[in-house]
This record gives structure tokens, C-alpha cells and sequence, in this order.
């Protein structure tokens, strides 16, 4: 490796490097990670709403069969109008009846371009849709810079947009992992050529950071593997998630793909109801795995959109609008459907082809961090600039 090469490596590290800043710690010992399912999951066959005709009607191929005992292909019921995908029987739903987990239907964004990448722009930087948009500011970031002794982190290849600006946070492709590219030796003549230099602190902590994590993910997948059935996807890196926020991390995002459902989407079984159960068993793993730390920890999972009510003519659906988050942690007030909701039928239906945003995904937010953090106005302010907080008192 030339001189020019440990320069290029250098500054790559630069962007997974935790600067020297010293935090001062959150409220209490509170957790949050961030689940992004990048593609636009199709919520209402998900958080079923069995309670209208009008979605057995619109979805003649693709409509999720209403409870039924006999029928293990049957949605799992919630309340009186709510129902549960059936392949979250042994994950999710067990945490919805121990008020662990809450969903919040009618969410999301008022960005109206049905674009997966602008859209997901639009929720990572957090700012106000219409107005010139500054890539350097994403929203965790500028939540990170409201906490004290924070430690955060992107599960991701690339780092994301919604940590972008203030410190510098590592990233890390956790279900990719591989030896670190760079060797000890190439990582001391690194070291040695900023020593000396404003960067040398953030160079040296970037080097330590990225061995502490590889070391950590290695010895986990071995103990993983002793007899047991392999995980994978989502499933395997939310275990592996789960061990480094309980003893190293306290602010994470993580991005899961596949949900863009065009195509065979499938009802009780297929394709969504494989991806949902994979989601669920790594949600569920991941809180296995962070301990008696779920108690204190809060996870937010969210989409770009929703999709089409109504199914399209390939049996799958297309880019819609509102969603449906969900919100789990040990110390919530859940086991309902939190929110604002009108009836899922035809006359309230967004330009009469999707779910409407009742609750703005900035407003849930908010309210989360003044609940999880103490966070006052001006503070919530400068996370979310004019937006006032939605408090559903799940915390």
C-alpha cells in the first residue's frame, strides 16, 4: 500500500470514525434503534384492518383471511378493527400482549412523490418537505447533538443519510462483516502519518472502534453457531445488533430491503409473509439479546410509505401513502393501536387509493424523544424545526 492508497484508506476510515467528543449522559440508561424497511412494506397486510369489508373487497387475491382458530393462515387479532400478520404469531404478538408493543396506523410523511429515494430522503433528514434541503443534516444527528454521553451507530454499508453532520458516528454492514480490510501494519502507518495533526484522535479512535466491533461480531457468530439453526438476513444481524447496543451503543439505525411488492405479494403465505416473519424472529432475537437493557430501550420501525389499498392486476400492490410504524420496548405503555385512525374503507382513502398520514412520522418522534430523553420545546425545535410534538404516551 502506497502512500496515496493509505490516504484514500485514511480517509475512508474518516467517515466511521467516533470523534473525541465527551457526552454527557441521556435520561436514564435509554436505548433507541431505528428500523428502516427501505422498499415500502405493504402495512395494511400487516396490521390487518379485518374489521372492513371494503379491504376484503379491494383485495380479492391478497386479503389476509379474518381470525380463525382453525386456520393457521389467519390474521391474529388485536383488537376489535385490528389484526396481526399470522407469520408474527410467536414473535410480535406475544410482546402486544405483554404491552410491549404499540402500532401507530395513518403515519408517515407528507412528501406526496411516491418516490422510494425521495421519500426516504424526506424522513431521513427530518426537514420541512418544500424547502431546500440540506443533505448534511439528518435527524438523528441533530438528535445525537441534543444528548449527552450518546453512543451512536449506522448498521449500514454507506453511511445514512439520517446520521449525517454534526460527529462523526461509525457504520458498519452488520450481516456482511469480513475481515477488516485494512491490516494492523497498514493501520499503524495510518495512525503515524496524522499523528501530530487535528485528525490524529478521530484516526486512532476509528482504528479502535472498528477492531472492538469486529472482534464482538466474530465471537457472537461463533457462539451462534454451536448447534444451533443458522439465522440469516435480518434475523442473524439483529442478534448481533442486540449484543453491541446492550454493552456499547445506545443510538442505532439499521436498514432492511425487500418490500417493494409489485409483484406476488402474497396473502397468509408468500413472499411478504416470509420477509414479516424474518423481520419478526430478528426484532424478537434482538430483544432476547439486549437483556434486562430492553426494559430501557425503544424501537421505532418505519417505512417511506405505505402502498395501494387495492391490489394491483400482477397480485401485488404499488406505491401508496400512509403506513402503519410500529413502536416495542420493554418499558412501553403498548399492547393497543395508538393514534388518531378513521374507518379503513372507501370514502376516507388518500386520493382515494391509500391509507391518509394522520400522524406526521416527525410529531411521533418527537414525542418519543421528550418522553425517552426529557427533551424540551426548543430542544425537539432544533431536531425538528417547526413541528410540534405528538404525545401517544407510549412511554
Amino acid at each position: 500500500m502506497d502512500r496515496r492508497d493509505l490516504i484514500r484508506a485514511s480517509l475512508a476510515l474518516g467517515l466511521s470514525a467516533v470523534a473525541g467528543r465527551v457526552w454527557a449522559a441521556p435520561k436514564a440508561d435509554a436505548r433507541l434503534l431505528v428500523v428502516f424497511l427501505r422498499g415500502a412494506y405493504d402495512a395494511a397486510n400487516v396490521v390487518i384492518p379485518t374489521g372492513s369489508d371494503f379491504y376484503y373487497r379491494s383485495r380479492p387475491n391478497l386479503a389476509v383471511a379474518r381470525p380463525d382458530p382453525n386456520n393457521p393462515a389467519a390474521a391474529l387479532t388485536l383488537d376489535a378493527d385490528w389484526s396481526l400478520h399470522p407469520s408474527l404469531r410467536e414473535t410480535i404478538l406475544p410482546l402486544f400482549a405483554k404491552g410491549q408493543a404499540a402500532f401507530v396506523p395513518f403515519a408517515g410523511t407528507d412528501d406526496l412523490t411516491r418516490s422510494h429515494f425521495e421519500t426516504q430522503d424526506t424522513i431521513e433528514l427530518g426537514q420541512t418537505v418544500g424547502s431546500g434541503r440540506d443533505y448534511n443534516s439528518g435527524f438523528m444527528a441533530r438528535l445525537a447533538a441534543e444528548l449527552t454521553r450518546v453512543r451512536p451507530i449506522a448498521f449500514a454499508e454507506q453511511m445514512p443519510l439520517i446520521f449525517r453532520g454534526g460527529e462523526t458516528v461509525p457504520n458498519i454492514a452488520i450481516a456482511r462483516v469480513g475481515k477488516p480490510g485494512i491490516d494492523e501494519r497498514q493501520a499503524r502507518l495510518i495512525t503515524a502519518m496524522y499523528k501530530a495533526t487535528p485528525l490524529a484522535s478521530s484516526v486512532s479512535e476509528g482504528f479502535r472502534v472498528r477492531d472492538e466491533v469486529y472482534r464482538t461480531i466474530s465471537a457472537h457468530q461463533e457462539q451462534a453457531d454451536r448447534g444451533a439453526v443458522s439465522p440469516k438476513g435480518f434475523e442473524l444481524s439483529a442478534r448481533r445488533i442486540g449484543h453491541l447496543m446492550r454493552d456499547q451503543f445506545n443510538l442505532g439505525f439499521v436498514d432492511v430491503g425487500g418490500w417493494d411488492t409489485h409483484v406476488n405479494q402474497g396473502a397468509g403465505t408468500g413472499y411478504l409473509a416470509d420477509r414479516i416473519g424474518e423481520l419478526g424472529r430478528g426484532l424478537a432475537g434482538f430483544a432476547q439479546e439486549i437483556g434486562p437493557a430492553w426494559n430501557d430501550t425503544v424501537v421505532v420501525v418505519l417505512s417511506e410509505f405505505g402502498r395501494t389499498f387495492r391490489e394491483n392486476g400482477n397480485r401485488g400492490t404499488d406505491h401508496g401513502h400512509g403506513s402503519v410504524y410500529w413502536v416495542l420496548g420493554g418499558g412501553l405503555k403498548g399492547g393497543r393501536i395508538a393514534g388518531p385512525q378513521v374507518k379503513a374503507d372507501e370514502a376516507h382513502l388518500f386520493q382515494n387509493r391509500d391509507y391518509s398520514v394522520l400522524t406526521d412520522y416527525r410529531a411521533l418522534f418527537a414525542g418519543l424523544f421528550q418522553r425517552l430523553y426529557g427533551l424540551d420545546q426548543t430542544a425537539l425545535r432544533r431536531v425538528f424545526p417547526s413541528v410540534d410534538a405528538t404525545d401517544l404516551a407510549l412511554i
